[in-house]
């Protein structure tokens, strides 16, 4: 266990949108998740989210890779200079549009993006929504995903062709466990460089992971295939953030508990 360590830490700012790259490192505080992951997200109107009572609701809510393939051929950037929360669009390295999603004039200058972009897959017009401390993921607690490298490697091998990680949306990803090792990590506590976490739960996987990231193509039926050859569809795990600390890339992982 002690030469599993963190080959790659990431946060997804906007629900369903590109991966940010953390190569320095972040401090995490405890019963929070990746500071900023999941912050926005994109309402596939009409609105069901209140930002004055946020609650947790279906990921269909809200544009997805699930059914939205085509959010995969945008390329993001995310920026938060001088408490702006600058959002960047691209699409085959050619700027598409920008804004300030802490303003309501950024906000709608993605919006109105949207609603041209994305005509036919939505139900009504799309409005970007944040509520201060609330995080837009799949399950209802506040949490980090891990990924497992060598179990990336594995499905590799089984399926024939390679799978890019971030199919999988990871927070953390790791190398140096055996592959599948991390599923048996629910119920027990690890240490990440200056954290603690509680694995909670394993991550069942849905069609969203048949998106190509660097294609935005569906390609296979990665949970089919885990169900084929694994007896279950589950692919990483959620842990939450029981002692605060800081992580980054090649601290390592120590089973605590």
């Amino acid at each position: 266990m002690t030469q599993a360590q963190i080959v790659a830490i990431y946060r997804y700012p906007v629900k369903g949108l590109s991966a940010q790259a953390m190569a320095d490192g972040v401090e995490l505080a405890a019963g929070e998740t990746v500071p900023l992951d999941r912050a926005y997200a994109i309402e596939n109107g009409p609105g069901a989210f209140n930002p004055a009572a946020p609650r947790h609701l279906p990921k269909v809510t809200f544009l997805c890779l699930m059914r939205d393939e085509r959010l995969a051929e945008l390329q993001t950037g995310f920026g938060e200079e001088n408490g702006r929360h600058e959002l960047t669009i691209a699409r085959a390295q050619r700027h598409l549009v920008s804004g300030d999603l802490g303003t309501p004039a950024g906000r709608e200058a993605i919006a109105a993006f949207v609603a041209r972009e994305f005509a036919d897959e939505l139900r009504g017009r799309p409005r970007v929504v944040s509520a201060q401390g609330h995080s837009f993921s799949d399950v209802r607690e506040k949490c980090l995903h891990i990924v497992n490298l060598a179990s990336v490697r594995a499905l590799e091998h089984t399926i024939g062709h390679a799978v890019d990680p971030l199919r999988f949306r990871p927070n953390v990803v790791i190398d140096g466990l055996p592959a599948w090792a991390e599923l048996d990590l629910v119920g027990r506590e690890i240490g990440l460089g200056g954290a603690t976490l509680g694995v909670f739960k394993r991550t069942q996987r849905c069609a969203a992971t048949d998106v190509e990231p660097a294609t935005a193509k569906r390609n296979g039926d990665l949970p089919g295939h885990l169900a084929l050859t694994l007896g279950h569809r589950d692919f990483g795990v959620y842990a939450t953030v029981t002692g605060g600390g800081r992580i980054k890339p090649g601290n390592r992982l120590l089973l605590t508990s």
